[in-house]
């Protein structure tokens, strides 16, 4: 905090008793009362990380505490961390998210949540804090909270469909799967925006199912979110760069496109994401 702001200056007293580092060594009441009232509302000139960022500790912290209590709340923030974990496996293509996409298998993986420890959690927080701002304005729907829910007596639902954060789940694991096998004939041509028959639908569908994917449940939401399960399928795959750039090629025809236009849709070409994000 600057003295040479005048804001500050007014407290002038008790922010230069707090820049010291006595006063620091018995906290009290009184001291609370001071920097809550008085110092925390004064513009300081240190940088503060982004908003998401810090939801994001919050959550983190909530769920550490929530894991060494015991408390019911455990299972609710560990679906909103997935759907986080979900929608930074969306984005691959930032190189700051690519390095920890093993993290983030390994978190929409169960086999992660069993024997969990709050070392393993603090360590997700410390590498993901600063990717959550990095995820599409359209997916921050992600909603963080921090209060104590008020339970009723419970009732068993048959829920009609699959839930948001389990399709997420699924739908993660299904880019991975098929990312992994991408040399397949059928994935090829998803790849290479080749058309698929029947028969080839019918081959991933029940890849997904022999592996342990996902359920028909899943494979039916999917279909229905999209134009079909290859439209869902196609989604995930995303187009190989040279059967986008033959696309842009085919679009163009004979039609004369100058240097600049050409230079554009190259850039294009190697700025698309490396999966659509449309059927969420």
């Amino acid at each position: 905090m600057s003295l040479d702001n005048f804001i500050v200056r007014a407290k002038r007293r008790l922010v230069e008793k707090y820049q010291a580092p006595e006063p620091w060594l018995a906290p009290s009441d009184a001291m609370r009362e001071d920097l809550v009232e008085h110092i925390a509302p004064l513009p300081t000139a240190m940088k503060s990380d982004p908003e998401e960022s810090k939801r994001f500790d919050l959550l983190m912290f909530n769920l550490e505490i929530a894991l060494l209590k015991g408390s019911r709340r455990f299972d609710k923030l560990k679906k909103q961390l997935v759907a986080i974990a979900s929608a930074l496996d969306e984005q691959t293509a930032i190189p700051a998210i690519a390095a920890q996409h093993a993290l983030i298998l390994d978190i929409l993986s169960d086999d992660w949540w069993e024997g969990i420890t709050v070392p393993l959690l603090e360590r997700v927080r410390l590498r993901l804090r600063g990717l959550v701002p990095h995820i599409e304005r359209h997916r921050k729907a992600i909603v963080y909270t921090d209060f104590e829910d008020q339970l009723g007596e419970g009732t068993e639902l048959e829920l009609p469909q699959v839930g948001e954060v389990d399709f997420a789940r699924f739908k993660s694991k299904a880019r991975h799967f098929l990312r992994v096998h991408q040399d397949h004939i059928a994935i090829a041509k998803l790849r290479h925006g080749k058309s698929l028959t029947a028969t080839d639908i019918e081959e991933l569908r029940q890849m997904l199912l022999d592996s342990g994917i996902g359920e028909s449940q899943h494979i039916e939401a999917a279909s229905s979110l999209a134009t079909g399960f290859g439209g869902f399928l196609r989604s995930l795959v995303g187009l190989d760069r040279r059967a986008v750039a033959d696309l842009f090629s085919e679009f163009l025809g004979d039609a004369a496109a100058s240097a600049q236009q050409i230079e554009f849709l190259d850039m294009v070409i190697d700025l698309r994401p490396r999966s659509s994000s449309r059927f969420e």
